[in-house]
């Protein structure tokens, strides 16, 4: 199993970006998709994820800020980045469980966020 994210770029503060992963190779089905971020000289830390159920949970600092999504039949999940604040600013990595229990992480895109 593969993962592609695309979405990421330059924008200015206040501005929006939408973040795509698409997982491609075969799938039994997902337990979790989320996406993570980690800014220079820091750590990864989660952003959002969504669970199989349909449960979501947000990084307090990005929270009424960011919506997360997927497609399912697309083996797809989307982070819509609105009022973009230069914090913000880091790699993007998504990462999805997969049945049975198998955490895969795609490449890394990179937001900046400009004051």
């Amino acid at each position: 199993v593969q993962l592609q994210a695309s979405g990421g770029g330059l924008v200015q503060a206040g501005g929006s970006l939408r973040l795509s992963c698409a997982a491609s190779g075969i799938i039994f089905g997902f337990k979790a998709m989320g996406w993570y971020r980690q800014a220079p000289g820091g750590q990864r830390e989660l952003v959002a994820v969504i669970g199989s159920g349909g449960t979501i949970n947000y990084a307090d600092s990005v929270k009424g800020r960011f919506t997360i999504s997927r497609d399912n039949a697309k083996n797809t999940v989307f982070l819509q980045m609105n009022s973009l604040k230069p914090d913000d600013t880091a790699v993007y990595y998504c990462n999805f469980v997969i049945v049975p229990l198998q955490s895969v992480w795609g490449q890394g895109t990179q937001v900046t966020v400009s004051s």
